[in-house]
């Protein structure tokens, strides 16, 4: 049995002349916290949409937990933790009586869990979502979508909304679902900071192309910024991302020897960020 929780293969779709994506292909491990990156408008929530059924690929193959879908079942929806940009609930409903509703469709509905998400995540159970704070309609999307216990958590931009305590709060409960359930959590995010201190995994997508895919650790192992003046660079074995950003195998970089002068830098998951999404201008 398939140890992935999502592949995704020459994902095509195009709106007219514009492609939302070019291509795209990516694999998620079970129980990864995988940050796919991008800068708005690169095709992160289009992918978010293709995975929940309802936007359609024109070419290329969608894979989630071990089953090739065109059209995302019911069932498979069952074992799926969504949560969107934007909320949208019945405003007259309470956080509690949003639970009931949502139960009915969830037949691994946990209600216990579902109250200790509400008291954890610092949620009014019987004030109306109309009255809730963005923020907290945030943090009570996480709470619908983690209470019927999901293997797959799919995040879109879950914390942009958030002030700084909300969205540690949130990051923290998501990264203790992986660590101690075994849940794989797929979230889409341009703050790249927030994504580098949780994510195991990340992908960087770019005009609707991967650009690079790699467990975190490796990725900063295998990128450096080559400063000097003249620029300088390293040689075989050594590709330029842009500028000054260099990648290669880490033992390339340990094993290298630089004339004086050449200063070699470590890279943030933020300087890899812009160096890889300004490849390529705008269309």
């Amino acid at each position: 049995m398939s140890d992935l929780a999502l592949q995704l293969s020459g994902l095509t779709l195009r709106f007219g002349r514009v492609a939302a994506l070019d291509g795209l292909s990516l694999s998620v491990r079970q129980g990864q916290l995988y940050g796919f990156l991008g800068r708005n408008g690169a095709g992160k929530t289009t992918t978010m949409r293709i995975l929940m059924g309802v936007l359609s690929a024109q070419e290329g193959t969608v894979e989630v937990l071990g089953e090739r879908v065109k059209k995302v079942s019911v069932s498979l929806k069952q074992r799926i933790g969504y949560v969107s940009q934007d909320q949208y609930f019945y405003p007259w409903m309470t956080a509690r009586q949003l639970g009931r509703f949502v139960q009915a469709f969830y037949p691994t509905w946990d209600e216990a869990e579902f109250t200790r998400l509400l008291t954890v995540l610092d949620i009014p159970p019987e004030r109306r979502s109309v009255e809730l704070s963005g923020g907290t309609r945030t943090k009570l999307a996480l709470a619908l979508a983690l209470a019927p216990r999901p293997p797959l958590l799919l995040l879109d931009e879950p914390t942009s909304g958030l002030d700084p305590v909300a969205r540690y709060e949130f990051n923290a409960l998501v990264s203790s679902m992986v660590k101690e359930r075994g849940t794989t959590a797929f979230f889409s995010s341009h703050l790249v900071d927030e994504v580098e201190g949780i994510a195991t995994h990340v992908g960087l997508i770019d005009h609707g192309r991967l650009q690079v895919e790699a467990d975190t650790a490796t990725l900063l192992a295998s990128a450096r910024k080559v400063v000097s003046a003249p620029p300088f660079e390293p040689g075989p074995g050594f590709t330029r991302v842009r500028d000054d950003v260099w990648t290669a195998a880490p033992e390339a970089w340990a094993q290298a020897g630089w004339p004086e002068g050449v200063t070699v830098e470590p890279v943030s998951l933020h300087d890899l960020f812009l160096a890889y999404a300004r490849t390529r201008s705008p269309a």
